[in-house]
């Protein structure tokens, strides 16, 4: 795809979705730069999976449109995209070394090398079967995959959602030093306070609508909190 370094890598022009009676997305207006960790953020519900699903192409606009690089979603922009969905895809009876060669055959992007650095840290055997992993390792593993693509947009939806502390702190460190200085992360999260110190920037997300777009050193500087106590000051919560 085709891209210039002063095009926002995701923009959202009067974006909505509609499911029936609800409007999970309700006239979204953004425009995300290039090299920076953003934090899409807000309550259960607010529409950050619709949001993250829109972006990957998973989902269609129902008015305004969602543009990756430029372009609309499709077989250009998938390929600039590497996603984390919030659930695994993953078959349980598969090996870890069986996924990494299906994720390099898929992906011309895949770096094999990464992946097994990435599990050699974690002395996690590429012999071992998801099945026999807990929770978190799982976990591990899938954010492996997808922060070892060259993608120019990594789509994070809740990363560290159901692991334990220890577990939070690697995922956010595998992020924090895999992802190239013209890529962008967009983690999707409520737990705010966890994620924080990570962030460059944050969307605030409620009911569908951007309540707020911020870089967080200019929240800590202009407001005199944290992003969690600005949010929770905001939105009630």
């Amino acid at each position: 795809m085709e891209k210039r370094i002063d095009t926002p890598v995701l923009e959202c022009r009067q974006l909505s979705k509609i499911f029936g009676a609800v409007r999970a997305l309700d006239e979204v207006d953004l425009a995300v730069g290039r090299g920076r960790i953003v934090g899409l953020l807000g309550p259960n519900g607010s529409g950050k999976t619709t949001l993250i699903k829109t972006a990957a192409g998973l989902l269609t606009p129902s008015a305004g449109e969602l543009l990756i690089n430029g372009q609309r979603p499709g077989i250009a922009s998938k390929a600039a995209v590497s996603y984390l969905p919030e659930r695994t895809y993953l078959s349980s009876w598969m090996k870890v070394a069986d996924i990494i060669a299906m994720f390099r055959d898929f992906y011309s992007d895949f770096d094999t090398a990464k992946a097994g650095e990435m599990l050699s840290r974690l002395n996690i055997d590429p012999n071992d079967r998801l099945r026999t992993m807990s929770k978190g390792t799982k976990e591990k593993v899938q954010l492996i995959l997808v922060m070892s693509r060259q993608a120019d947009l990594y789509l994070l939806d809740e990363p560290i959602g159901g692991v334990d502390p220890a577990a939070r702190d690697f995922i956010l460190g595998t992020i924090i030093g895999n992802y190239s200085e013209n890529a962008t992360v967009l983690i999707s999260t409520h737990l705010i306070s966890d994620v924080e110190r990570v962030l460059d920037d944050v969307i605030f997300l409620a009911y569908g609508k951007v309540g707020m777009t911020a870089a967080v050193d200019d929240i800590r500087e202009n407001q005199g909190k944290s992003v969690d106590e600005l949010f929770r000051e905001v939105y009630r919560c």
